[in-house]
């Protein structure tokens, strides 16, 4: 069975099927995008009937309804925990601890969070009776830190050596190097010490390795895909695209398209593109050192389809060439071409470029004069379908 397609793909390609030309008909529109005539125009129905063009439930309906289903379970596990509550702390001659109850409630399926915030405990408390008691070591620690602490407080000009002084007069048995470490985790300096900044503007470190080092080549689909985010102004503001491409056939396997550069444009961007193929285990995801690609929520994505991550250097173009070279032919083809007046149309003129002229149309050398839906096609029979 087919996967289906991305939300933003389906918007993107409505949106081009409404600010069609006159006289051009859907089935032209659907073969540029891939899709059958009929899959368009349920996608036209379902988006008249989310605009009120035309009656039926909205997906803001159905939203609610689940919202209301889920408040109504909530709700009746509530109404347990309280039941459960009255009949236990009723039991006489029996200690009137909640602990127990809440373990009892979660063996029945109650959540530990919606048992704590009835019976007013906090969860943390709860979870470190249910595992063990705090350690000695823990104990020690603790107080260890106290008494750094209160030193600092009392003398904020000392340094970490004059707080060793001080902890140890009150009994601590602790080395310097101990004290140091403490008072650097928490930024206890001296008033009167160097200024240790850490708001500079040097770029992060990476948080992949680069795996690729310009050798952009590829014996298989999804077996390197490259990641790259560009901007272009309009009227009303900038535009910014997030895409990726398979290195193999060349195709832009997903991308989003947002008014804002943020680390949920990339993180779309590569969900579209997991959407759109099968088994992405074990794919190498290339990109720069962009803020949004090392962040933890497009780390977290990669993670969650067991994909590989990779960087190059920072402000080393040639890492990322054969993305670069993609956004070249984006930028003469498309964004140069005139100045566009609103985001939405720049966005319309992007999609149709990308789905239409170099997905189906721009015959490349690289692929054997062939398009990159022509070379999947042919190389890979199951993407057939896909296509």
């Amino acid at each position: 069975m087919p996967k289906p397609f991305p939300r933003e793909f389906r918007e993107d390609v409505v949106r081009v099927a409404r600010n069609r030309e006159s006289g051009r008909r859907l089935a032209d529109i659907a073969k540029d995008f891939g899709i059958s005539e009929t899959c368009l125009s349920n996608w036209l129905r379902t988006a008249d009937v989310e605009d009120g063009i035309k009656p039926g439930v909205t997906r803001e309906q159905n939203a609610e309804l689940r919202e209301a289903k889920k408040r109504i379970r909530l709700l009746e596990q509530e109404n347990e925990v309280l039941r459960r509550a009255a009949a236990y702390l009723s039991q006489a001659n029996l200690p009137k601890r909640l602990y127990p109850l809440v373990s009892d409630l979660a063996g029945d399926k109650i959540p530990v969070t919606v048992s704590c915030r009835v019976l007013g405990l906090a969860r943390q408390p709860y979870y470190r009776w249910l595992a063990e008691p705090v350690t000695g070591g823990e104990w020690d620690e603790a107080l260890l830190w106290d008494a750094i602490f209160d030193a600092h407080r009392d003398d904020p000009e000392f340094g970490y050596r004059f707080v060793v002084d001080e902890v140890r007069a009150a009994g601590f048995a602790v080395a310097e190097r101990t004290v140091w470490k403490i008072c650097s985790t928490n930024g206890w300096w001296s008033v009167f010490g160097k200024k240790r900044g850490r708001n500079g503007k040097k770029p992060g470190p990476p948080v992949h390795d680069d795996l690729v080092e310009r050798n952009f080549t590829a014996d298989q689909p999804d077996q390197l895909w490259l990641a790259d985010i560009t901007e272009h102004w309009t009227a009303e503001g900038k535009l910014y695209l997030c895409a990726i491409k398979d290195v193999w056939s060349n195709r832009i396997v997903g991308y989003s398209i947002d008014s804002r550069m943020k680390s949920s444009l990339a993180v779309a961007a590569l969900e579209n593109a997991v959407r759109r193929r099968d088994d992405v285990a074990g794919t190498i995801c290339h990109s720069d050192r962009g803020s949004q690609f090392r962040s933890r929520k497009f780390v977290r994505a990669l993670n969650r389809h067991d994909m590989v991550g990779s960087m190059g250097k920072v402000g080393a173009c040639g890492d990322n060439a054969a993305m670069e070279s993609f956004f070249a032919l984006l930028q003469k083809n498309v964004l140069d071409r005139r100045a566009w007046r609103t985001r939405e149309e720049l966005r319309i003129a992007i999609v149709t470029w990308i789905e239409r002229t170099y997905h189906r149309r721009r015959r490349q050398a690289a692929l054997g004069r062939l398009t990159p839906i022509e070379y999947e096609t042919i190389m890979t029979p199951q993407a057939a379908s896909a296509a």
